[in-house]
């Protein structure tokens, strides 16, 4: 349970182009080490749980969080019946730029160091974006991430990445070491013992939360 005062509440809604808006929830802690952008995968929203659990992590660490929907509602209510949309990495890869850029505009971010965290198919989005956006992405995170489906992206990402894997999530763990043999900054692989893909065993997700929180308070504020 999130109890830190005012938490998720700021929201805000950024602009995706001249036609759309996608609304996000913007916390920043007394003196801010950095920012770090989420974007979620598959079927997932700024209010799941497990984001909720890392952000919050991540907040207390003295990182600001933006959780930002990468759908409209509109878009979300489709995607439920096609699926098509979650895959769409050009589409989620755009509008994290999208975010990213707004970032860099934000009175009260513009001068923080920014990082990702995706999460599934979010991942695959936030390296494509971080290849874009490469001289201001100074870390990446990927939780149960799909990396491959960035696979056109992965040479050109500059930021230092951190994949986070379950051990029993197999298929996922070998499409991760294929992605990472693609990747040429500096990259490792973590893998949580006894972890599924959702990391909903004891202790699985608090092991994300601080491997994250340890992965960007490195590169972030050295």
């Amino acid at each position: 349970m999130n109890t830190t005062p005012g938490w998720n509440k700021p929201i805000y809604r950024v602009p995706i182009g001249k036609a759309i808006t996608l609304e996000g929830n913007l916390n920043i802690p007394a003196q801010p080490r950095g920012v770090i952008l989420f974007a979620h995968g598959s079927g997932s929203s700024r209010h799941s749980p497990r984001n909720q659990f890392v952000a919050h992590t991540l907040y207390d660490a003295g990182l600001a969080t933006l959780l930002i929907d990468l759908l409209t509602l509109q878009e979300e209510a489709e995607d439920r019946y096609t699926g098509h949309l979650r895959f769409n990495i050009d589409l989620l890869s755009e509008r994290v730029v999208a975010a990213t850029d707004w970032l860099t505009e934000h009175p009260e971010t513009r001068s923080l160091k920014i990082g990702y965290f995706g999460a599934s198919t979010g991942a695959a989005a936030a390296l494509a974006a971080a290849a874009e956006r490469a001289q201001v992405v100074g870390a990446i995170v990927s939780r149960g991430g799909r990396p491959d489906l960035a696979h056109s992206s992965l040479a050109r990402v500059l930021a230092p990445t951190l994949l986070i894997i379950g051990s029993r999530d197999t298929k996922v763990l070998a499409l991760n070491r294929q992605a990472a043999s693609l990747l040429k900054c500096e990259k490792r692989i973590e893998i949580v013992e006894g972890a599924t893909h959702l990391f909903e065993e004891s202790g699985a997700l608090d092991q994300v939360a601080q491997l994250a929180s340890q992965w960007f308070a490195h590169y972030l504020t050295s």
